[in-house]
């Protein structure tokens, strides 16, 4: 079926010649017939099969024939597909006077989008977040629209957008006065479920749903392990030379480092992942599309709605944990019927991925090996290299103290100490050096009891009486008691027994306890 077979308007027609289409693809043509007429429709359709140009053409009708009033929305998941299908839109409305289209989303100042809101829009393209937040400051009334799609829309709920999506059908009028279209390279049962609730009695439209790849690309795999991927990448460029190639990893470190040992070996790369600034991301993929950058690694940020012109290679650095993935990773090639290879690399780590793929995609991937391939070893020149945002611990055990630190000089004063008069505050004993204390501490209960009777004396004798003394011999006793004794002589003796009434006592006390 050609284009001029749909009974578009002639406005529409100038834009689909400038877009270069003439025949309708499959989808085209199940679809196109149905959403013309106004009614919902959930569109299942294989990665660059042009569903985009499906909801537009019905978008850019509907306005016409509503002589201007009619005002759509269109909702993606990435910020890149909505700069796409923002660029697809004003190609294939360039033959409608004054029609004007708008794109929002996050990253970006709220200025330039600000102005576009007061100038006026006819169709608005954003994600949910961005649109979320004109609707909240009443910038953007969702009751106007008509007319509401979702692409990608198993992206949208899988990336947790349900429930932004489900305060935005919240905000608009009733679905039986909305027409509401819902297109996605896969659906599942759930999804299938949930969009249910916001449409109108949908038509489903299955394209080809057994065939989930694309016939015109050419996939080949490679069990390699880690240390060989990088080398066998290097050759697979060598070989096949190709003029536009999309790598895609798992991680931002490895997209990273991927992207600086290209470089390093002679091919200009660049890398994109999801928390570069908005400005660098989409420099990166207009130099992309112009053909200025050959070579690019990315995450699966980029999966969805990246549409390169004759993409010649896509390669599968890492296998994708998600098989539905694969899928998208591999459809940015081979788009518009044209042809394209995908290489997937196949190492210990990502290994477990496999077997899914090859269910949902049913079929086996072609295995290939470089030696039969003849394939050419090439010198690394970044061998050796990685790359880690994670900063470097020190892995490098804490040093044991020096000589002469602290457990060196916590010895020396305990040296000291052993070396000076101890005295315990309790009992008052004294003990005159560690020598003297080792000897006590031999002896046996006999031998202490006639040690501290022949320091101290017997001081089972009651305490003899003494007559009152003055207040001024009073202090010099005291003075006298609180000095500490030199040495002890005869005259001094009988003062200390005086004050050590007692004492052997409390010793058997201490030793023994009380009885």
């Amino acid at each position: 079926m050609k284009f001029n077979e749909l009974n578009l308007d002639p406005q529409l027609l100038d834009g689909v010649d400038k877009a270069g289409f003439v025949d309708c693809t499959l989808v085209q043509e199940n679809v196109l017939p149905v959403s013309l007429e106004g009614k919902d429709v959930m569109v299942q359709s294989k990665t660059g099969s042009g569903k985009t140009a499906v909801f537009l053409l019905t978008i850019f009708q509907r306005h016409i024939l509503s002589k201007g009033k009619s005002r759509a929305l269109v909702v993606s998941p990435t910020r890149e597909l909505a700069v796409q299908i923002e660029e697809d839109a004003k190609l294939l409305s360039s033959g409608m006077k004054d029609y004007r289209v708008g794109c929002f989303y996050g990253g970006v100042g709220y200025e330039e989008q600000n102005n576009e809101i007061k100038e006026g829009l006819d169709l608005y393209v954003g994600t949910p977040g961005r649109l979320l937040d004109y609707a909240k400051s009443r910038k953007i009334d969702f009751r106007q629209f008509d007319i509401v799609v979702l692409d990608e829309a198993d992206r949208m709920f899988d990336m947790g957008f349900y429930p932004d999506i489900r305060n935005m059908f919240g905000m608009m009028r009733d679905k039986e006065y909305r027409q509401t279209m819902l297109f996605s390279a896969t659906l599942s049962t759930k999804v299938r479920n949930l969009a249910w609730n916001y449409m109108n009695d949908p038509k489903e439209i299955e394209v080809q749903p057994e065939e989930i790849t694309v016939k015109n690309i050419t996939q080949e795999l490679y069990h390699v392990t880690k240390e060989e991927k990088f080398p066998l990448l290097l050759s697979i460029l060598n070989k096949l030379n190709p003029q536009s190639c999309l790598i895609f990893t798992n991680t931002k470190d490895m997209a990273v480092e991927v992207s600086k040992r290209l470089n390093m070996n002679g091919y200009k790369t660049e890398y994109l992942m999801g928390d570069m600034a908005q400005s660098k991301r989409l420099e990166t993929i207009d130099s992309m599309k112009e053909g200025r950058l050959h070579f690019l690694v990315a995450t699966d940020v980029a999966a969805r709605g990246l549409q390169i012109d004759d993409l010649e290679l896509v390669v599968n650095y890492d296998i994708p944990e998600d098989y539905e993935n694969y899928v998208h990773r591999i459809g940015r090639t081979a788009r518009a019927g044209k042809s394209g290879i995908a290489v997937t690399l196949a190492c210990e780590a990502y290994i477990y991925g496999l077997e899914a793929i090859e269910n949902y995609i049913q079929m086996k991937i072609p295995v290939h090996w470089a030696d039969e391939d003849g394939l050419e070893k090439i010198e690394d020149k970044s061998y050796g290299y990685h790359y880690s945002s994670r900063k470097k611990q020190s892995s490098q055990k804490p040093a044991r103290p020096q000589a002469g630190g602290r457990k060196d000089l916590r010895t020396k004063k305990q040296t000291f100490r052993d070396k000076t008069e101890l005295s315990k505050r309790d009992d008052t004993l004294e003990y005159k050096t560690k020598t003297d204390f080792d000897k006590i501490r031999s002896m046996t209960l006999e031998e202490r009891m006639n040690y501290y009777k022949s320091c101290y004396g017997d001081k089972t004798a009651p305490k003899a009486k003494t007559a009152p003394q003055s207040a001024k011999s009073v202090q010099e006793a005291k003075k006298k008691s609180t000095e500490v004794p030199v040495t002890k002589t005869p005259v001094a003796e009988k003062t200390v027994k005086e004050e050590k009434k007692g004492f052997f006592k409390r010793i058997k006390e201490k030793l023994f306890g009380k009885k």
